[in-house]
């Protein structure tokens, strides 16, 4: 089999459902709407800051890791300042090869400056549009969508699901649960789901990442999730062996083509898998789960779409058949219309993969 190289890597079409916003941000921007706003960060220099934040999200727990969010959350509370790290993060999705993005915020998270919800989600749907314009125009044309997140600790959920909705038809396509599992179980935001359900829109739950197989049942069978955020602990439902066996909550999932938002480097950090080679990916892509290919944080994790890729090539051997496979699992999961979704795989990423795997 002939080497991937990274830069080829980072040339070929990829789709990304599982992204945050907060967790995407240029090093060099956060100094510099910190020094607008007089924020106080661990340092002021953009490369030394960008290692920081690895760093202290390399704790091998999800509550340290999500600590390090203060100091982007803060820094995003002004109208201009979401626009920008929103018009950003398309642009740098773009240049990495990504023709398809799903990016998630939590408008709740961005009301210090008295902006209201509706205010949030315009300034970062405005980024977007003009970041995927200047993309188009440097020949990296992608698409992204917004997904509004609603934190699970708070009781904000059924308020952000009708924000959601009001905004459906202008840049957001989905809704999302995010922050702390253990504790904070996806039923207590049961009114939000069964409102979205009731109006036809689509919805993913952060759920089996650092909490196991309770919270994905529930995500699922309580809650009815599209889709499972991280979802990396199905394989707790799984007997490994030679032939492993499938208990009922994963083989539903499986049979179900529930899509799995899986989240390699960071699952690693997080101490939801003890290191790439022994990610559960592994296992999942051989059993064909609905399994996809994510970032999470970029920031956090100092990675991007084409180096989660790489790092799959080096553990498994992967080529560009598996690749493809994981970026048509994505497109087929996304949360915009099938006419869409089908241009995309037909036009886009098949012929692309198609002149390789030739």
């Amino acid at each position: 089999m002939v080497a991937i190289r990274y830069e080829d890597i980072v040339k070929v079409p990829k789709a990304l459902l599982h992204d945050h916003l907060d967790g995407g941000l240029r090093p060099a921007t956060i100094v510099e709407l910190a020094t607008e706003v007089g924020h106080e960060l661990p340092t002021t220099d953009p490369a030394a800051l960008g290692r920081w934040f690895v760093e202290a999200a390399d704790s091998g727990s999800l509550e340290r890791y999500l600590e390090t969010f203060a100091h982007t959350v803060a820094v995003m509370q002004t109208a201009p300042a979401l626009c920008r790290v929103a018009r950003e993060c398309a642009l740098d999705l773009a240049a990495d090869g990504v023709v398809y993005a799903e990016v998630r915020f939590a408008p709740e998270q961005h009301l210090e400056q008295n902006l209201t919800l509706d205010e949030v989600v315009e300034a970062v749907v405005a980024g977007f549009v003009e970041g995927s314009a200047q993309a188009a125009e440097a020949g990296t044309p992608i698409r992204v969508g917004t997904l509004l997140t609603a934190m699970r600790h708070a009781a904000r959920s059924q308020e952000i699901a009708e924000l959601a909705v009001r905004h459906r038809d202008a840049g957001v396509v989905g809704f999302d649960i995010a922050g702390a599992e253990a504790g904070f179980p996806p039923t207590r935001h049961l009114d939000a789901f069964e409102y979205l359900q009731r109006e036809n829109f689509h919805f993913t739950i952060h759920a089996g990442e650092a909490f196991g197989l309770p919270s994905i049942w529930q995500a699922i069978q309580w809650c009815g999730a599209d889709r499972l955020g991280h979802g990396v602990r199905i394989v707790d439902d799984i007997t490994p062996g030679p032939e492993p066996a499938l208990g009922r909550l994963a083989a539903y999932v499986r049979d179900k083509r529930i899509p799995l938002e899986l989240c390699p480097s960071s699952n690693v950090q997080t101490g939801a898998a003890p290191s790439i080679v022994e990610h559960p990916i592994g296992l999942l892509r051989d059993l064909r789960f609905r399994a996809t290919v994510n970032t999470d944080n970029r920031l956090m994790s100092g990675t991007s779409m084409s180096r989660e890729m790489a790092l799959l090539v080096e553990a498994f051997g992967y080529g560009w058949k598996e690749l493809q496979w994981f970026t048509i699992n994505a497109m087929k999961s996304a949360f915009i219309p099938f006419d869409e979704r089908l241009r995309i795989i037909d036009e886009v990423i098949k012929p692309a993969y198609g002149k390789l795997n030739g």
